[in-house]
């Protein structure tokens, strides 16, 4: 690319075919486009996120799974539900994601909703998130994420950039919640940070794309360059920097860029 000019125009064509509705029934967020209802968007959308790696096809028949165990009311289930409604849970295996990590996440969402109305609380316990970037109640959330006495297992499912994790799942999730625009595709229904706070999801195949337009400096999939693309990304758009996650997912997962 000669110039962010053309960077810029080449990465909006782009935009503009994937942030469609139609990319919506082949991609993890299908599953929290199931419900209406705030909080079941909030649950399904963690788990469809938590969830998101490998094959998309399993990891979506595996979320309908779960919400389908859920009665498909993960809200009301979290909240209401009693111990002998888990033992269906026993079996469930996603990856590496097993029962354990399963029964601890579902713990975790009975404990905050008792408290809380939203899982927006989760990452910004303030009335508005004033931080740079994300950064920040990332760490919060893993850290009150932890807060109950928890398997240690799990603690691989939650990442944190205190371990220079490029916390890809997790930004995505934030993305679906944060993001608004009348293309249907993310939410928008968090209101304590902006999407100018956002950080662009950072993937090996975005990681590929993103070092080869020269937004990055190398294909590591890590903290550092999930700012430094987010930084150059702003550059291009200050407002919505994660808008173009679309285009770079685009370009490395459907047209192998």
């Amino acid at each position: 690319m000669e110039s962010a000019k053309q960077l810029k125009q080449f990465l909006d064509e782009k935009v503009a075919i994937y942030n469609q509705p139609s990319f919506i029934e082949k991609d993890p967020v299908v599953i929290p486009h199931s419900f209406t209802k705030k909080q079941d968007i909030e649950i399904s959308g963690l788990f469809a996120a938590v969830l998101a790696w490998g094959n998309r096809t399993t990891i979506i028949n595996n979320c309908n799974k779960l919400m389908g165990w859920m009665d498909n009311k993960p809200h009301d289930f979290i909240v209401h539900h009693k111990d002998t409604d888990l033992k269906k849970f026993i079996h469930f295996a996603h990856r590496t994601f097993n029962a354990t990590d399963l029964l601890y996440f579902i713990a975790f969402l009975q404990h905050h909703y008792q408290q809380h109305d939203s899982l927006e609380n989760a990452f910004v316990p303030a009335k508005k998130y004033k931080e740079h970037n994300v950064g920040e109640a990332l760490i919060h959330f893993h850290n009150y994420f932890f807060s109950l006495e928890h398997p240690e297992r799990t603690r691989k499912h939650i990442a944190t950039p205190t371990r220079n994790s490029a916390c890809k799942r997790l930004n995505m999730y934030l993305r679906w919640m944060v993001r608004h625009d009348n293309k249907g595709v993310d939410f928008g229904i968090w209101k304590k940070m902006t999407p100018a706070q956002l950080v662009c999801p950072l993937d090996v195949h975005v990681a590929r794309v993103a070092e080869r337009l020269g937004l990055i400096d190398n294909i590591k999939s890590n903290w550092a360059n999930a700012l430094q693309l987010t930084a150059h990304l702003k550059e291009l758009n200050p407002k919505d920097p994660a808008i173009y996650d679309y285009a770079l997912f685009g370009l490395g997962m459907a047209e192998r860029f």
